[in-house]
C-alpha cells in the first residue's frame, strides 16, 4: 500500500509532538484569581471549589511568594467585604484603607515584580450584590461609571499595574483612562471584561465572595449567551476606548468568541476559566470520570488554542507544577 502523505508520522512519540505543537503552555500565560478576607491567619476552603482557598492577607502574602516562584507573574485580586460596610453607594470601593488597598500595597511590597491587577465592580460592596448603584430596581450605568472611575483611582493609588473592570458597564473604559491620565496614572493599564456573559458557572465564585444578586438576575448588563457579533463590538469599543486587554468570561462555553474576538482586536486577549469550570473538573474528578491533572491541562491548552494570550484560572498553581514535569 503507497500512501503520498502519512499524518502519523509527526505524532510517533513525545519527542516530535513536542517538536510540532502549534499550542504550547507555560506558567507565563497566567493570571491567578485570589480571595482575601478581612482579619490573620484565616484560610477558609470554598465549599463549592475544593482546594481553594480565601484567604487573609498575611497567607496571601505567603501565596503570592509561592506563586512568583512557580514563574507565576500577575494575580487578580478580589475582597470579601463586610457586611456592615456594604450599601447602595460603593463608597468602601475607594477607602484609601479598606481590604483591597491594603492588599495591593501589602502584596507590592512584599514581591514588587508581581504583577498585580484588581477586580473593578461595585458587587462585593453592593447590599444588592449587583455590579452597580440601583435606583427603583434598576442598575443605573452612569452613576455607576462615576463610581467606578473612583474606585481605579483608589486601586491604582494603592499600587495596581492593572485596573479589570467586570461590571459592564457602557462607557466605562473611557471614563477610567481619562481619570487615570488626568491623576497621573499614565502606566495604570486597562484589563476590560469587554464580552462578559451572564452565565449560570459563577455560582462559586458568587459563594467565596458572598456576592449573588439579592434580586433578578445579571442580564441587563452582562450579555445573552446566545449572541457573538455583540461581543466583538463589546470588544472592539472597549479597544478604541483604551483598553490595553481585552476579556471573554466565561471560557469553555465560549471558544468560538474568543476566537473571533481574538481575530478582530489589535490588543491581547484573555479568558477566564471560571469557577463553575473548575468546579466541575473538581467534581468529575472526585468520582473517578476523568483524570484531573489531565483535564487542567487539555482545558487550558484548548483556551489558549482558540486565541487566548492570557489565562485567568484557578488551576493555575497546579498548572505551573505539572508543566514542570
Amino acid at each position: 500500500m503507497y500512501i503520498q502523505r502519512r499524518n502519523r508520522i509527526l505524532r510517533k512519540n513525545s519527542s516530535v509532538r513536542s517538536l510540532v505543537a502549534e499550542t504550547v503552555l507555560t506558567p507565563n500565560d497566567f493570571i491567578v484569581p485570589l480571595f482575601i478576607d478581612e482579619g490573620e491567619n484565616i484560610i477558609h476552603e470554598i465549599p463549592s471549589m475544593p482546594k481553594y482557598f480565601r484567604r487573609s492577607i498575611d497567607h496571601t502574602i505567603t501565596e503570592v511568594k509561592d506563586l512568583y516562584s512557580l514563574g507565576i507573574k500577575s494575580v487578580l485580586l478580589f475582597i470579601k467585604c463586610k457586611d456592615e460596610l456594604k450599601d447602595n453607594t460603593g463608597k468602601e470601593a475607594w477607602n484609601k484603607d479598606g481590604l483591597m488597598q491594603r492588599s495591593i500595597k501589602a502584596i507590592k511590597d512584599a514581591v514588587p515584580e508581581m504583577y498585580v491587577m484588581t477586580d473593578v465592580a461595585l458587587d462585593p460592596y453592593s447590599i444588592y450584590g449587583h455590579d452597580g448603584i440601583v435606583k427603583d430596581g434598576e442598575i443605573v450605568n452612569d452613576e455607576t461609571v462615576e463610581a467606578l472611575v473612583k474606585m481605579s483611582i483608589s486601586h491604582a493609588t494603592a499600587g495596581a499595574d492593572m485596573v479589570a473592570p467586570s461590571d459592564m458597564m457602557d462607557g466605562r473604559i473611557a471614563a477610567i483612562r481619562g481619570a487615570l491620565e488626568e491623576e497621573n496614572f499614565s502606566n495604570t493599564g486597562i484589563m476590560a471584561y469587554s464580552a462578559k456573559y451572564a452565565s449560570c458557572f459563577y455560582g462559586p465564585f458568587r459563594d467565596a465572595l458572598d456576592s449573588a444578586p439579592g434580586f433578578g438576575d445579571k442580564k441587563t448588563y452582562q450579555m445573552d449567551y446566545a449572541n457573538r457579533i455583540e461581543a466583538v463590538k463589546e470588544a472592539l469599543m472597549d479597544e478604541e476606548e483604551g483598553a490595553d486587554i481585552v476579556m471573554v468570561k466565561p471560557g469553555l462555553p465560549y471558544l468560538d468568541i474568543v476566537r473571533e474576538v481574538k481575530n478582530a482586536v489589535q490588543v491581547p486577549v484573555s479568558v477566564y476559566n471560571i469557577s463553575g469550570e473548575y468546579a466541575m473538573i473538581k467534581a468529575a474528578a472526585k468520582m473517578g470520570w476523568v483524570d484531573e491533572n489531565k483535564a487542567i491541562i487539555e482545558t487550558l491548552t484548548s483556551i489558549k488554542r482558540a486565541g487566548a494570550d492570557l489565562i485567568a484560572t484557578y488551576f493555575a498553581k497546579d498548572a505551573a507544577k505539572l508543566l514542570q514535569h
